[in-house]
């Protein structure tokens, strides 16, 4: 009898103990609210870049850390979207800006109904920047 109020009394912690971790729904597809959503991310790339290039004149010296900079800003705010298993990937590309064109290709293998991607382009008068953020839902 003491044997079995035990292990009553252990059934419960564990219960308790499980449902403090997220339930598997055995779900494949995010919710509607937890969608990688590109207008969302688009302001985020904006603001980060407005806030980072205004002003900033091209040297070649600094481009590299800027850009990683940029591209580590941006992808810690898309992360505190609270996207759950969503990988999130950030290409940054700085140029000088001398009336030039560039362009820019990319190919991927993904879920057209999990997966998508938010781009936005700046320019002043000494540079560009082209910022591309994938969102990759994980199964």
């Amino acid at each position: 009898r003491l044997h079995a109020k035990k292990y009553h009394r252990y059934f419960i912690e564990m219960q308790k103990d499980l449902a403090a971790v997220d339930p598997n729904t055995f779900s494949l597809r995010p919710s509607h609210k937890r969608k990688f959503r590109p207008q969302d991310v688009k302001v985020i790339i904006r603001g980060v870049l407005e806030t980072k290039l205004e002003g900033q004149e091209y040297r070649p010296d600094d481009i590299q850390n800027i850009s990683k900079e940029i591209a580590d800003t941006i992808r810690d705010k898309v992360r505190a979207m609270d996207l759950e298993r969503y990988k999130i990937m950030v290409h940054c590309m700085i140029g000088e800006q001398r009336g030039e064109g560039v362009r820019m290709g990319t190919k991927m293998f993904w879920d057209s109904d999990t997966d998508n991607y938010a781009e936005e382009v700046y320019i002043n008068k000494h540079l560009f920047a082209v910022v591309t953020v994938y969102g990759l839902y994980q199964y």
